[in-house]
């Protein structure tokens, strides 16, 4: 094959041997498997692997001189005789995959062809895919408004590149964007990680649409492209949309309370209750919490223009036509718009007496800077978000009321 990546290698450098694989993965047993996903099955395993800048000095392959190490990788293997995946799609996931290179996107470590095995090697998500999130209470609880803006702002960014930044003047339509497609890294920064179903579109065409056979998840999938066959990048934009109403209302698009309204789910229902004004009465309740009593973290609630620009932005996206949605420039411009509004929040500057408490070690002698004629002042540091903050408290002494 002929395909090279972003940087000029051969596919042929990025070849990993079938037996490297089978040894990481004790031949591909249960124990490293972490998921069965859309016909295929994902392991994670430690890789014998050289320099990264040579994919191809796996152990076994190694020529010499580069320093052998462990990485922690995702072993992506593909069915073998699968009725809608196979050769077609791997190919298709391989030649994107090579193609691109953000960092929003995943990166492609290597990959296997042998015989009947048809395997993708990626870098390793320790924070796992974002459907893993939603309607789990406990992980979503993890997600502040603010970082759920920021995993927004990711995948939107590595769309923008797909749609208008490649090189060789050509467009990507990934076609699957969904929950089950955004990878979660150690920060939780949001990738791209499946293009199986992605098309390449000619530069020239980016004005055109074509006319293919729909693929595409139920509640994802751009009903315009669905009708009519009609492909264009918008399609992207309304599936995104729905990922933005999922992230915002904390629950997948195929949740039973949507389905109790419509056997379309939660598009539908964002979109009518976002005409009757109550679509704030869907909003995941856990946002709302974060501004109570109980809260560890300062100002991570929502902030009224930024929910309310987020809001509009993805009811825009998830129009039934293509012609009313907006470009993914303007989706990444609102969405950093709604994070401004977000850090800039002035809206809720009250702290509990439990984080006071907390930064301020309940008050102790140590931490305490000043006084005067109504009491002693404290400072202290308290987390918050992905850092720190340091306030300085007043305790009003009562005995000299």
């Amino acid at each position: 094959m002929s395909i090279r990546s972003s940087k000029g290698k051969k596919l042929e450098q990025l070849k990993i041997p079938l037996t490297n694989i089978q040894l990481a993965t004790d031949d591909f047993s249960e124990t490293y498997k972490i998921a069965y996903m859309d016909g295929f099955t994902l392991y994670r395993a430690e890789l014998n692997h050289f320099d990264k800048e040579n994919p191809s000095s796996v152990e076994g392959n190694n020529k010499g001189g580069h320093p052998k190490r462990h990485n922690t990788v995702l072993i992506k293997r593909y069915p073998d005789g699968h009725d809608g995946y196979g050769k077609k799609e791997y190919f298709t996931e391989l030649e994107t995959l090579t193609s691109v290179m953000h960092r929003n996107i995943v990166t492609l470590l290597g990959f296997c062809f042998e015989g009947s095995e048809m395997i993708l090697v990626i870098e390793n998500f320790s924070n796992g895919y974002l459907h893993e999130y939603l309607g789990n209470v406990d992980k979503m609880r993890v997600l502040t408004w603010e970082k759920r803006l920021k995993i927004c702002i990711d995948v939107a960014q590595a769309l923008n590149y797909l749609h208008y930044e490649l090189e060789d003047q050509k467009i990507i339509i990934n076609r699957d964007i969904c929950m089950y497609n955004i990878g979660l890294d150690e920060n939780l920064g949001a990738k791209i990680v499946h293009f199986w179903f992605s098309v390449f579109m000619p530069r020239n065409q980016e004005d055109e649409a074509l006319y293919l056979m729909w693929i595409g998840r139920p509640f994802n999938i751009d009903p315009e492209y669905k009708m009519t066959r009609k492909l264009k990048r918008e399609s992207d934009i309304y599936s995104f949309g729905v990922v933005l109403f999922e992230i915002l209302c904390g629950r997948p698009s195929y949740d039973s309370i949507y389905l109790k309204e419509s056997k379309e789910g939660l598009p539908l229902m964002a979109r009518r209750n976002f005409c009757t004004r109550t679509l704030e009465d869907m909003i995941d309740p856990i946002i709302k919490e974060e501004t109570g009593e109980n809260t560890f973290l300062l100002n991570r609630g929502p902030n009224k223009d930024s929910l309310h620009t987020f809001i509009e932005l993805a009811y825009q996206c998830i129009a039934e036509t293509q012609d009313q949605r907006p470009t993914i420039k303007v989706v990444v411009k609102e969405l950093e718009k709604a994070l401004l509004f977000q850090k800039n929040n002035k809206d809720n500057p009250r702290i509990s007496l439990e984080v006071i408490n907390q930064a301020t070690q309940n008050f102790h002698d140590d931490n305490c800077i000043g006084g005067g004629g109504f009491g002693r002042v404290f400072k202290g540091t308290f987390q918050d978000g992905d850092g720190f903050k340091t306030i300085v408290a007043k305790r009003l002494d009562k005995r000299l009321l």
